[in-house]
């Protein structure tokens, strides 16, 4: 079994991490944690580096509890949502874990929902979780 937490350390991302932590145990799957970038000019060099570090904060967690987990940062051209479908067809996901953040309208008409295009459109079942 393969479950995929789409990561960027936020509290409700860290709180999605607990959440996969706790099923990877109970049915023996591995956790791939994916934080998607844009990549190219759009990206910092400090937001690289946090991304990094949130990433192995991440395998560490699930090692506590040697639980096989991989962390990856995409940076591919596209939106977080699209990639993390697109990375979870290409490796068969079985389960997908998101933290959601209540946006206001406006806010989702500039920034879009990624957690909403993954839950719309993943090829496996979607938990969301919005607080720790």
């Amino acid at each position: 079994m393969k479950f995929l937490v789409g990561y960027n350390g936020s509290d409700v991302s860290k709180a999605a991490l607990s959440l996969a932590r706790t099923y990877a145990d109970l049915f023996g799957a591995e956790v791939l944690v994916v934080t998607s970038m844009v990549g190219g000019f759009s990206e910092k060099p400090e937001e690289i580096g946090k991304a990094t570090k949130d990433l192995d904060y991440a395998e560490k967690f699930f090692q506590e509890k040697n639980i096989p987990c991989k962390a990856l940062q995409l940076a591919r051209g596209m939106s977080p949502g699209e990639d993390l479908v697109i990375f979870a067809e290409e490796n068969n996901v079985d389960q997908i874990f998101v933290g959601i953040e209540k946006k206001s309208k406006t806010q989702k008409i500039i920034l879009g929902s990624n957690a909403q295009y993954i839950i719309l459109k993943a090829p496996c079942p979607v938990v969301s979780v919005n607080r720790l």
